[in-house]
C-alpha cells in the first residue's frame, strides 16, 4: 500500500510540474527568435532536473575528463526507464532529442517536445525515419548536439539490447564524434511496464569518452555501433560490481 500511495503521489507531482511548465517554455519560446530555439530547449531541459529532485532518487552526473560541451556530438545512451529522460537532461549542452511520435502527441509534456524543436519518428515508417535523420543531420551542421536511444524502446532487465545502425551512419557522414552515455539505477527506480516506483536509491549517468569518427566510412557503421555498444554495457557491469 505505501509503495502505491508513493508511486500515486510522485505521478501527481510530477504531471502538475508538467502543467505548470507549459506556460514557461511557451513564454520563453515567443521571445525565441533563434531558428535552433536553443533557450527553449534549455528550458525545456530544465524541467528533467526539476522533476529530479521532485522523487526521492538521487541523481549523479560522472563526466569524462575530455567532455567538451561546446562539441557538436551525436549523443548515445543505453535506456531502462522513462526516467533516462529527466535524468539525461542534468547534461549541460545544447541537444536535440529523437523520440518517438507517441511522445509528441501527449497533452503538454508533447507540446514542450514541439516547442523545443525536438525530433518525432515512427520507426514503422522508414519514410518517417529518413525524415527524422535528414533534420538530425541540420541540427549538427548548424552546431547542435543530438541525442538518441538506439536500442529503440527500455530494456526490460536492464542488459543492453542491440543498437540500430541510423545514428552511427549519421555520425560518420556529418563526420562529428559519438558520446556515449550509461544511464544505471533507472530500471530499479521505475520498471519498464510498470507504473510503481522502486525503493529510493542513487541513479548514476556517466559521460563516456568521445568516440572518433575520423577516417571511417558509412560501410564502417556496424563496426561503430558494436564497439559503442561495448563500451555501454563494459560501463554498466563495472557499475554492478560496485
Amino acid at each position: 500500500m505505501f509503495r502505491w500511495l508513493r508511486s500515486l503521489w510522485i505521478w501527481t507531482a510530477s504531471l502538475l510540474l508538467v502543467l505548470l511548465w507549459v506556460p514557461v517554455v511557451a513564454a520563453v519560446r515567443l521571445g525565441d527568435s533563434d531558428p535552433l530555439r536553443l533557450r527553449t530547449a534549455r528550458w525545456f531541459r530544465r524541467l528533467g532536473r526539476v522533476l529530479a529532485r521532485a522523487n526521492p532518487w538521487r541523481v549523479r552526473v560522472s563526466l569524462a575528463a575530455a567532455f567538451d560541451p561546446k562539441r557538436v556530438y551525436v549523443i548515445v545512451s543505453n535506456h531502462q526507464s522513462l526516467l533516462d529522460i529527466p535524468v539525461i537532461s542534468h547534461l549541460a549542452i545544447d541537444t536535440k532529442w529523437l523520440a518517438k511520435a507517441e511522445l509528441f502527441r501527449l497533452p503538454g509534456f508533447g507540446w514542450m517536445l514541439r516547442m523545443a524543436g525536438d525530433i518525432p519518428v515512427d520507426r514503422r515508417d522508414r519514410r518517417s525515419s529518413a525524415r527524422a535523420l535528414l533534420r538530425c543531420a541540420r541540427y549538427l551542421r548548424d552546431g547542435c548536439s543530438v541525442v538518441f536511444f538506439p536500442e529503440g524502446t527500455r530494456s526490460p532487465d536492464g542488459r543492453v539490447l542491440p543498437f540500430s545502425d541510423g545514428p552511427f551512419q549519421l555520425a560518420i557522414r556529418e563526420g562529428v564524434p559519438v558520446l556515449p552515455l550509461a544511464v544505471s539505477g533507472s530500471g530499479a527506480a521505475l520498471p519498464r511496464d510498470s507504473w510503481h516506483f522502486g525503493p529510493a536509491g542513487e541513479i548514476e549517468l556517466r559521460v563516456l569518452p568521445a568516440v572518433s569518427t575520423e577516417g571511417l566510412a558509412t560501410k564502417d557503421a556496424e563496426r561503430l555501433q558494436l564497439a559503442v555498444r561495448d563500451l555501454i554495457s563494459n560501463e554498466l557491469a563495472r557499475f554492478q560490481q560496485g
